[in-house]
């Protein structure tokens, strides 16, 4: 689609072109009945010009591409309006351009806001002198949550403190509606429990969807827009949104294994297999179930969880279920897992994600 819209800008261009040809005499332009005076013929030039700047900027990933390709769109459109009688069918591409250009807009002020929340969960990071984690450091621990550090690689390498990574995979949003593809980044403070997660979702051919998932200072936010400029959801700053938000951190803990060392965790067994977490941020506590392999894999996590953050919603089972291993900077983490609701009306998998890049003690955002 990028390359349909490029090719879009690109062909506007060369159309523009035929009115400073008209006004110069340099062809024969049996379209363009109207007279053209030179100079505006050098302003369709201009138009022409700009346009090709932002197909190029647009190519290049440029952010700010759209800023060119509204200047071109304003004035292509006044000299449309000026031919009306010939150019009136050049509006179409202008209005396909403007569309998109305020969609880029939207996503580049949503970009804005979230790389200014993702620095601000970073700030105050201890970034020198991070201590080696010991056996001595997990001997408190359950046993099979100690076997868990030790499997993964824990042992013997540097405290995370902070996480960023990337992810792919594919989410639904009810059941019975249709897959969508998506791609996401993701920030982790470790020391004082937040996160940012930004996800693009392709939900359509042409116009995507882009969320933000935030936990800061105990409070979860949640925000999805259509085309970056449409609120979807909106939600945050109420108990079960901050719920939700604080299961997820637990959850994805198996990202960043030593943060079970912090003393805002704490463990209690269940079984010769499993040990319930409880994770307290600002004396609002959430649990969940961490389940291992007689070989000290996490093989799943259960916890329950608000399902959405509306008035009337309910608590559900939250499964998410680990299907690979992979490991990064030294520690084996569960790379690939998938997420369902375990609702009375059935079995309701929503999510499958793999992360593709991961990196600690990283003190700088994507």
């Amino acid at each position: 689609m990028n390359f349909i819209f490029g090719g879009i800008l690109l062909i506007h261009a060369l159309i523009h072109l035929m009115g400073f040809a008209k006004a110069f005499q340099l062809a024969n332009i049996n379209q363009l009945t109207q007279s053209i005076s030179k100079p505006i013929g050098m302003l369709w030039f201009f138009t022409a010009l700009l346009f090709v700047l932002s197909a190029v900027l647009f190519f290049m990933k440029k952010e700010w591409w759209f800023v060119v390709a509204l200047v071109a769109l304003i004035i292509s459109q006044i000299l449309i309006i000026l031919l009306w009688k010939d150019a009136k069918y050049g509006t179409i591409p202008n209005i396909i351009i403007l569309i998109v250009s305020i969609s880029a807009f939207g996503n580049y002020q949503f970009q804005s806001m979230v790389e200014k929340e993702s620095k601000q969960i970073l700030q105050h990071s201890p970034i020198d002198n991070l201590p080696i984690i010991s056996d001595n450091d997990i001997k408190h621990l359950p046993e099979m949550v100690r076997k868990w550090l030790q499997t993964s690689g824990v042992v013997g390498n540097e405290k995370i403190i902070t996480v960023r990574l990337k992810q792919k995979g594919e989410m639904r949003t009810k059941p019975e509606s249709k897959w969508m593809p998506f791609t996401a980044t993701q920030h982790f403070n470790v020391e004082n429990p937040a996160f940012i997660w930004t996800t693009k979702v392709n939900a359509m051919p042409i116009i995507n969807m882009t969320g933000r998932d935030k936990l800061y200072a105990g409070e979860g936010d949640m925000l999805i827009k259509l085309a970056s400029i449409f609120p979807v959801v909106n939600e945050g700053k109420n108990t079960k949104i901050n719920q939700g938000a604080m299961v997820r951190y637990l959850a994805e803990m198996c990202w960043f294994p030593s943060a079970v060392l912090n003393d805002y965790i704490v463990w209690k067994p269940v079984d010769s297999s499993s040990a319930k977490a409880t994770l307290t941020i600002n004396d609002q506590s959430v649990s969940g179930v961490f389940t291992f392999s007689k070989e000290g894999d996490l093989v799943s996590f259960e916890a329950e969880r608000y399902y959405s953050g509306k008035d009337n919603s309910k608590l559900e089972k939250w499964f998410v279920k680990m299907d690979g291993y992979k490991v990064f900077n030294g520690v084996k983490i569960p790379n690939k897992s998938s997420v369902t609701w375990l609702l009375k009306e059935g079995d309701f998998n929503w999510l499958n994600l793999e992360i593709t890049e991961l990196e600690y003690n990283i003190f700088t955002t994507y």
